[in-house]
């Protein structure tokens, strides 16, 4: 009961204030609403990396196909990331890993989230070979001819010897960004205050990684 009472006590001064000073309470309530849209729309990009992420696991066990860009036909590196970003987020990404190195943003390891790119360097150029990070050090791939699509571990050797970078696609790229400031606020006065190697993808003429 004196909880209540406190609360509403407390309501009425806030009241009050609000009557007193309506300027300051309609800068405050503007700047309220575009912290709460920010706070959607980072929670929003977050969904959609997850959204990356688990739909890349339902593609687990397809079998790896060079030049492959759909799971009835078989992935490659860059097949499976492509037709993943496609399903999911209705973006059409380049054809080959190193295409899409240069998309979105650069992470740093230490900062990996899921849904980002990983990128290796399994066939003496840069940026050979991508997968999608699932974060717990985990990243999901294509490896090579006769494999499948698999999970694999950034602290194993191999990976970790030819890891080439990661960058960040979802809420960097224009089209995966979801709106930060809605209509309403938008409309507002200004205030001013180790396995084996895998294969390259698709675009790399060279033949299949000797096993």
């Amino acid at each position: 009961m004196v909880h209540l009472v406190t609360t509403l006590a407390c309501a009425a001064l806030v009241g009050t204030a609000t009557a007193a000073t309506p300027a300051k309470s309609a800068q405050d309530s503007l700047a309220a609403a575009a912290k709460a849209s920010t706070v959607s729309a980072a929670a929003k990009v977050w969904q959609g990396a997850q959204d990356v992420a688990v739909f890349a696991l339902g593609l687990l066990g397809v079998d790896y196909r060079f030049g492959g860009e759909t799971p009835a036909r078989g992935l490659d590196c860059s097949g499976l990331i492509r037709y993943v970003f496609a399903e999911v987020t209705g973006v059409t990404l380049p054809r080959t890993s190193r295409e899409m190195s240069r998309l979105g943003e650069k992470v740093a390891l230490a900062d990996l989230a899921p849904g980002d790119l990983v990128f290796f360097n399994t066939r003496r150029f840069a940026f050979s070979h991508v997968g999608l990070y699932l974060g717990d050090n985990r990243f999901i791939h294509a490896p090579s001819t006769g494999g499948e699509v698999e999970i694999a571990t950034l602290s194993q050797s191999y990976w970790k010897r030819h890891f080439d970078g990661a960058r960040r696609l979802v809420g960097v790229l224009p089209s995966l960004v979801p709106t930060v400031i809605d209509s309403a606020v938008a409309a507002a006065p200004e205030v001013r205050p180790e396995p084996s190697a895998p294969d390259a993808d698709a675009a790399t003429p060279a033949a299949d990684h000797a096993q």
